[in-house]
């Protein structure tokens, strides 16, 4: 079943045509990697997708519900969730502040329940794991690892129901190890039956986790693929071939 569904997407800035034609679909419980060098188109279809900006043309479905009046806080409210390339924490307050900030839980008076938000965030680390132990959730995020930093916007994604995740570049600047801590909170989100797009410029890493690929290429969706269709390698070998030529997947296949 189609969690999300882009149909003939357009979005110009002034005379500038940044995407069009872009039509794509993620499927329940699947991960999906959207790749692209940059200027592809990458950054603005996943704006579009989180409601920052509104398509000029084409329509999106979520489910099978056509979305009318697009916007930040439709997208928010049926469960997509953008885990941005800097995380966007805040380095200073604590995991528990991190997770609930500005969805606080409240009690019958109003008042923030911190006894709760805390006992859910240790719940969290413990069924996620995406902490050391000597994490707690009291801890400032700014004492956590890279990886751990990724899990606390993850685990903030999870707690608060999203039903599509979209990861902006997590990989970016972490170890093997912190990579595999993501990979991980990956997995995790795919147990869940959740749907994740994965933002990457690393082929070797979105070949690992992803089921599907989707690939952009001067603001339009080149080629779409199954990991079991290509190799790392051969991915890398058609994405480089459409760099330099333009010539995407649908005619190379025609050529064959």
């Amino acid at each position: 079943m189609k969690v999300l569904e882009l149909k003939k997407i357009k979005k110009s800035f002034g005379r500038v045509n940044a995407i069009s034609d872009v039509s794509f679909h993620v499927n329940e419980g699947e991960v999906l990697g959207f790749l692209g060098d940059n200027g592809a188109g990458k950054s603005t279809t996943i704006r579009v997708i989180s409601g920052v900006h509104a398509p000029d043309e084409g329509e999106i479905y979520f489910g099978e519900k056509k979305m009318d009046d697009w916007n930040v806080n439709i997208a928010h409210d049926i469960g997509i969730e953008t885990v941005y390339q800097d995380r966007a924490l805040a380095g200073q307050q604590s995991v528990n502040a991190n997770i609930f900030m500005g969805r606080e839980i409240k009690n019958r008076f109003g008042f923030i329940d911190v006894k709760k938000q805390r006992a859910e965030t240790t719940r969290l680390i413990n069924e996620i794991g995406f902490t050391s132990k000597l994490i707690r959730e009291y801890s400032p995020v700014q004492t956590l690892s890279g990886g751990e930093r990724q899990g606390v916007a993850i685990a903030r994604a999870l707690y608060f129901k999203a039903k599509l995740v979209l990861l902006d570049e997590p990989t970016t600047a972490l170890s093997l190890t912190e990579c595999a801590k993501v990979f991980r909170l990956i997995e995790h989100i795919k147990s869940e039956g959740l749907s994740c797009i994965f933002i990457t410029h690393n082929i070797y890493h979105a070949h690992k986790i992803c089921d599907r690929f989707v690939v952009m290429d001067r603001g339009t969706v080149a080629f779409e693929c199954t990991r079991d269709e290509v190799t790392a390698t051969e991915l890398i070998d058609r994405m480089q071939n459409l760099a330099h030529t333009g010539v995407t997947e649908r005619i190379m296949r025609g050529k064959k």
